[in-house]
């Protein structure tokens, strides 16, 4: 099944674990695929992981600079013959500390590319996409429904993803632009390492064992599993679900 044939897809965060298995999930179903990150040695490296399902194009920039995202816009839509779907995906995780020990450096960082990253993205998204409609998928997190202790600037910022999302798709909608967020459990990535570091550096294995064990299906999701998601949500499938929140959480947030 190609769903995606000739579709114009670009992803920030291109060159994370999620971005480079969405990136080889569009690419299998037929799409043109166009990848966004902060660094060019990451791109080349993720560009090379994906030359078995096809050829993407790659773009560096930093996503809390506007100049960057309306560039990086442009210039992908140049090279695609346009953009039919975004998948604002570009994330970092910060620090881990008690909201009495935060910096507040670390606290405006973590905003500054979770949440501001993403308005930027929706605003020139949403301009290459208004004259024809499109998709966009904001990745948020179980975090953006929850709290979790020492992890203050990274829960505010993807709550902040939801709120961005139901207030793009009630503006998109008259222009045929969809916009949902996806809430992953803790997925099996470098982030998660380095928030298990964070929580307790010497038993990083054991963090690793208690949170997994809060997830009712006993593990944490693999790329696959957030890719699977986003991929329904930019198809046809998905032609009526807009401003929604969809959890990829393995059952942790049903009790």
């Amino acid at each position: 099944m190609s769903r995606f044939t000739d579709s114009k897809v670009v992803i920030t965060g291109g060159a994370g674990a999620i971005g480079v298995q969405t990136a080889r999930s569009f690419l299998k179903e037929g799409a043109q695929v166009a990848l966004v990150d902060m660094s060019a040695d990451d791109l080349a490296d993720a560009a090379k992981q994906l030359e078995d399902a096809g050829t993407v194009a790659t773009f560096t920039a930093d996503v809390t600079k506007e100049a960057d995202v309306e560039a990086y816009m442009r210039d992908a839509a140049d090279k695609l013959g346009g953009i039919d779907i975004f998948i604002n995906n570009a994330g970092i995780e910060g620090k881990v500390a008690p909201i009495m020990e935060q910096a507040v450096e670390n606290f405006d960082n973590v905003m500054a590319v979770n949440a501001r990253g993403v308005f930027l993205g929706l605003k020139h998204a949403m301009r290459q996409m208004k004259d024809k409609g499109g998709a966009i998928v904001n990745m948020s997190s179980v975090a953006g429904l929850q709290g979790s202790p020492g992890l203050v600037p990274y829960i505010t910022s993807k709550h902040a993803v939801i709120g961005l999302t139901k207030t793009a798709a009630l503006e998109g909608a008259k222009f045929g632009i969809r916009v949902n967020s996806v809430h992953p459990a803790p997925v099996d990535s470098r982030m998660m390492r380095s928030i298990e570091s964070g929580v307790d550096p010497d038993n990083a294995d054991e963090v690793q064992k208690q949170y997994a064990a809060t997830i009712p299906l006993g593990r944490y999701a693999e790329t696959e599993d957030v890719a699977h998601m986003i991929l329904f949500l930019a198809s046809k499938e998905a032609s009526y679900v807009t401003g929604a929140q969809y959890l990829v959480d393995g059952g942790m947030l049903a009790g």
